[in-house]
């Protein structure tokens, strides 16, 4: 018999803003595990929330090898910790940052009123098993979401934009705000060229629904292993890399971590593998990426991938070269169908250089397809700039009316 347990302890405060006041503050402080008991090809499992003894976790893990749930996989070994906590603020000093952030946002925008929250998080995850592993991770940050809505405007709201730091800066949340707030009131026209540029996570999603290993397998993903999908401006990669990794652990609920922090998925648009646990691993002949997922009630799901899409090292600025793009301020009721058709329509959205916004567009819809996107279409990533707080997604996309 072999025993194994995940640890998840989750700390959040968090100061809320609505109608340009503060209306509360939230804290809470939670601990989560997982007791796993292996033995005879079953996992027995017991999920517990709150503070439990390992000797009690794992009796009641025991028991629950009755249910014959099947996993018939050894266990890992091996150790490391991460931490990249940085300076978490204190519950006083979160309070005093709301209120010295919102007296500036009224002083220095007063025809806006604002909602939304300044918050801290700290997440602290660990897995350890007989066979000797002990991985343990630490993360958190400082972030600020901001809702607005101008006076003259008949929406409920006008727009939103966000920053999380590990140390947080007054200067760079300012310096954001001034960008989303103080050209909002002048309108322009649309762009002959539609360039849109938004956060990668906006327009990954059914990219990484097909890099799923069974799906390939199946044949019910739109890609195959060894295809020539993409541009060659397109590498996908799992990353848990010091430099990359957000929130997250470095290993994944089986135990395994890509050989230095990485895997590549798809490289200069061919497809070069896709992800997969141990089960479906054996179940379809295919490689295992070390893919699992940590479910905490169960045995692991395949699916676990740290998505990355490797950037140019360039801005924003220097990747348009002179040209514009389109922000989306406000995008909903789209995505994309399942023959790989992608339309949404931008209720709200800003035309920028790259780096300054240069005012507000009229309501339109982009459309575009999956391969388009990120074929020929496809203009790249730039690098992390603090403006917008993301690794940015430059495409070119059609406009039409919404």
């Amino acid at each position: 018999m072999t025993t194994e347990k995940y640890t998840e302890k989750n700390r959040m405060s968090e100061v809320k803003i609505q109608e340009n006041e503060i209306v509360g503050f939230n804290k809470y402080d939670k601990v989560q595990r997982s007791f796993r008991v292996y033995e005879g090809g079953y996992a027995g499992i017991h999920y517990q929330q709150g503070e439990m003894g390992d000797e009690e976790g794992y009796g009641k893990a025991k028991r629950n090898l009755d249910l014959k749930r099947p996993y018939p996989f050894g266990l890992q070994g091996g150790t490391r910790t991460r931490d990249k906590t940085g300076r978490i603020l204190t519950d006083k000093a979160l309070m005093e940052k709301a209120r010295e952030e919102l007296s500036w946002l009224r002083r220095t925008y007063p025809d806006f009123s604002f909602g939304g929250s300044l918050y801290t998080t700290v997440v602290e995850m660990a897995q350890e098993n007989s066979a000797g592993m002990r991985y343990e991770s630490r993360d958190g940050h400082n972030g600020i979401g901001i809702r607005f809505k101008h006076k003259d405007s008949k929406d409920i709201v006008d727009g939103y934009f966000s920053i999380n730091m590990r140390q947080f800066s007054s200067a760079k949340f300012r310096r954001m705000a001034d960008n989303y707030l103080a050209g909002y009131t002048k309108q322009l026209e649309l762009p002959e060229e539609c360039i849109i540029m938004m956060p990668v996570w906006e327009l990954t999603g059914k990219l990484k629904e097909f890099l799923d290993a069974e799906k390939i397998a199946l044949g019910i993903s739109q890609l195959k292993v060894g295809q020539k999908a993409f541009s060659d401006a397109l590498t996908v990669t799992h990353d848990v890399s010091q430099a990359h990794c957000w929130m997250s652990t470095f290993w994944d609920a089986e135990g395994f971590v890509p050989k230095n922090d990485r895997k590549i998925f798809i490289h200069k648009g061919k497809v070069l593998r896709g992800y997969a646990d141990r089960r479906i691993a054996q179940k379809y002949g295919v490689e295992c990426t070390g893919s699992a997922y940590q479910n905490f009630q169960d045995i692991p799901d395949n699916g676990w991938m740290c998505m990355r899409v490797q950037t140019t090292g360039r801005t924003p600025k220097e990747m348009l070269g002179g040209r514009l793009a389109i922000v989306p301020l406000q995008a909903s009721g789209g995505g994309y169908k399942e023959n790989c058709e992608y339309a949404m329509p931008v209720q709200s959205s800003y035309l920028t250089d790259g780096e300054k916004i240069l005012g507000r567009l009229p309501p339109f819809t982009m459309r575009s397809t999956l391969f388009d996107i990120f074929g020929k279409d496809f203009i790249g990533v730039a690098k992390y700039t603090p403006l917008w707080d993301a690794e940015m997604l430059l495409v070119r996309m059609e406009a039409g009316k919404l």
